[in-house]
């Protein structure tokens, strides 16, 4: 009987981490549902195991160490870690507060940092793993109004280099999406269309697209590919 394979999926209540989530249920993985609302969270875990797959619901604060560290802790030894959570903020670079400034890198940066930090270590200890971290087109082009949010992603690409040649030959594969724009309701959906526009496909992609690129990550069919970065962009940053 072939053992369950587990995925923690952060952010996973909505946008790409819910349909990430969903979709690696579907894959057959149990999945450690983490979000801050319970509620939405339970929703997520129903319609999983409405479909006959397995979720538990994890609920953490990642702009507080202490959250992290419990989670990681309750998390160690899952197969895939896909670092989504957080949050974006864009507009002149004079009125961005320094909490505001703080904050975007907590919860972009820190929090995949640590749980990196504990759940990677553990993976190498078992010989293989997998580690995808959610960036952005922003972390690869510069974007008027983003350069504090386009730092967090560049951050992440940055640390997946490292990790990959910190654990990648223990067996660890760590690769980082650079999605472009992307309908997950939690932007101006005219916004995104418009950004949609300027891509050589011309539109904006769903988040089940990005969710499509994760769960081949993490499975055996991408088992030659680590340090990455993936774009997902509809070709944004190709020209």
């Amino acid at each position: 009987m072939t053992e369950t394979r587990s995925a923690l999926v952060t952010g996973a209540t909505s946008g790409i981490g819910r349909a990430a989530a969903l979709k690696l249920a579907r894959d057959g993985f149990q999945v450690l549902v983490h979000g801050r609302d319970a509620e939405r969270g339970a929703a997520v875990v129903k319609e999983i195991e409405s479909s006959g797959g397995r979720a538990e619901f994890h609920t953490a604060d990642l702009a507080d160490v202490r959250a992290i560290m419990q989670l990681a802790a309750a998390a160690k030894d899952v197969d895939v870690l896909v670092n989504n959570a957080g949050f974006s903020w864009f507009g002149p670079t004079a009125d961005l507060e320094p909490g505001t400034f703080d904050a975007l890198f907590d919860a972009n940066v820190r929090s995949a940092y640590y749980l990196t930090a504990v759940i990677a270590p553990a993976m190498a200890e078992r010989g293989e793993g997998v580690v995808i971290n959610l960036g952005s087109m922003a972390g690869q082009v510069g974007l008027a109004g983003g350069a504090a949010y386009s730092a967090t992603k560049a951050a992440l690409t940055s640390l997946t280099r490292s990790w990959a040649a910190e654990y990648s030959p223990q067996g660890v594969r760590i690769n980082t999406i650079a999605p472009g724009p992307v309908y997950t309701g939690g932007s101006s959906r005219e916004n995104l269309t418009a950004l949609g526009k300027t891509t050589l496909l011309a539109r904006t992609a769903e988040a089940e697209e990005i969710a499509d690129v994760i769960a081949f990550l993490a499975s055996p069919a991408a088992g030659y590919i680590t340090g990455a970065v993936i774009p997902a962009d509809g070709g944004r940053t190709a020209v």
